[in-house]
């Protein structure tokens, strides 16, 4: 049976209670909220693989990865997503954009490619956002627009990316469920 795979930067404990916190302040938003433990930033989103593919896609990341130094990336908005989408379809905080993150990605697409590994790429330039909640449109829909909620706000929270995990996620009525499948470490900063 083909596994859903993608690679994704997990995120540190404080920055996603901090995420819940701000989820906590719209209980009546019409909107499937982001559990705390599936809180990432996707990297790549390869899409369904079969089993004998799973060990190259880890290799590669692994590979690929150990070539890079942590980096710090800065969470700096909250808003409704993808931009520009009328309805929208999320909410979710958006990154600036890091050099070495948009280098990563770049690397690790070329490399899996070269492995024989299929996803659909594009070629947008990468910026690093995490869904917070995906709002349900119908309701969203009955709500007059004056009555939508502002949920605009400028955040800033910081963390150092240490690793990169290859993901397997398996959809189910309650939403998403993610396991880990490979962790692969970034070099440390000297």
């Amino acid at each position: 049976m083909p596994h859903r795979i993608f690679i994704a930067i997990n995120l540190p404990e404080k920055i996603k209670k901090d995420f819940l916190d701000y989820q906590s302040k719209w209980p009546d938003f019409p909107i499937r909220w982001t559990k705390k433990d599936s809180l990432h930033i996707t990297l790549i989103f390869i899409g369904y693989t079969p089993n004998e593919k799973l060990g190259e896609i880890c290799r590669t990341t692994k590979e690929i990865v150990a070539q890079y130094r942590s980096f710090s990336i800065n969470l700096n908005k909250i808003c409704y997503g993808p931009p520009k989408k009328i309805p929208p379809r999320m909410i979710w905080a958006e990154g600036e954009k890091v050099k070495e993150l948009a280098d990563l990605k770049q690397d690790l697409e070329k490399s899996l490619v070269a492995a024989g590994i299929r996803f659909e790429s594009n070629n947008r330039e990468f910026h690093p956002h995490i869904t917070l909640g995906r709002i349900r449109t119908w309701q969203w829909k009955k709500i007059e627009p004056e009555e939508r909620p502002e949920i605009e706000k400028d955040i800033s929270l910081n963390f150092e990316v240490n690793s990169v995990e290859v993901m397997e996620s398996q959809l189910k009525r309650s939403g998403a469920e993610y396991a880990i499948l490979e962790t692969c470490n970034l070099r440390p900063e000297t």
